[in-house]
């Protein structure tokens, strides 16, 4: 890369972001090879150019790694299709598994379209069917945001929910907080644990370490022959 840079004296910014300042371009190369680094020119429109030594192997490898994760994230979410069974007469336990999967889709940055099906005279009730979509629609405000309301269709109902990225990254700051303070908490009580093990520890070390009491007066602590020198000199 080094040969490439044709205009001297250049800015040289160290492969640790130092600035080492304006030199001729062939000290600057020169202390690249000692470090068995590349110089690379990074702004080519300012006067004296700007270039840095450094990786340039590993520069072009996180380079696409950028570029990589960009087109990623620029790629059009998909639409993914939620249905709330066959008909609007789906058990409650049932609406809660699909709204589960809903959330899986919006977390992954997916929109998600409800869909309420009506079977025979159902249609006569819609409200019940509308109902269940209403019910989806709170149950994930937390994440999403509507971007299509409920509306009929023939014999369906369907809604479109796109994913709230404020709300999203509000959660998600607020269960890492949740976490944190979960850690917290157990840390600190492990250390009272701790801390009252070792204050038992200590008691029952100082218990063991106390002199026992002498003269009691219990007569297994005599010695008979001090009573009988006693007894001899009438004491």
């Amino acid at each position: 890369m080094n040969h490439m840079i044709r205009i001297s004296p250049i800015r040289v910014v160290g492969p640790d972001n130092e600035q080492i300042g304006v030199i001729e371009t062939a000290d600057a190369i020169r202390m690249a090879q000692e470090k068995g680094l590349d110089l690379v020119e990074i702004v080519s429109d300012s006067r004296p150019p700007v270039c840095k030594i450094m990786d340039y192997g590993k520069y072009r490898y996180e380079l696409s790694k950028k570029e990589v994760q960009t087109r990623a994230n620029s790629k059009r979410a998909e639409l993914k299709e939620v249905r709330l069974g066959r008909s609007m007469k789906i058990d409650p336990h049932d609406v809660g598994i699909r709204i589960e999967q809903a959330r899986r889709f919006l977390l992954d940055g997916h929109k998600v379209q409800f869909v309420q099906r009506f079977r025979g005279r159902e249609i006569a009730h819609k409200e019940i069917g509308m109902e269940n979509l209403r019910h989806a629609e709170a149950e994930l405000a937390d994440i999403s945001k509507v971007e299509l309301p409920a509306r009929l269709l023939g014999k369906a109902a369907s809604m479109v929910l796109a994913p709230d990225k404020v709300k999203i990254e509000a959660l998600r700051r607020k269960e890492e907080q949740a976490k944190a303070r979960e850690a917290e908490l157990a840390r600190q009580a492990a250390e009272a644990a701790e801390a009252e093990k070792a204050k038992q520890s200590s008691a029952s070390h100082d218990q063991a370490e106390k002199p026992k009491k002498k003269g009691t007066g219990d007569d297994r602590d005599r010695n008979p022959i001090d009573d009988e020198l006693n007894a001899l000199l009438g004491g």
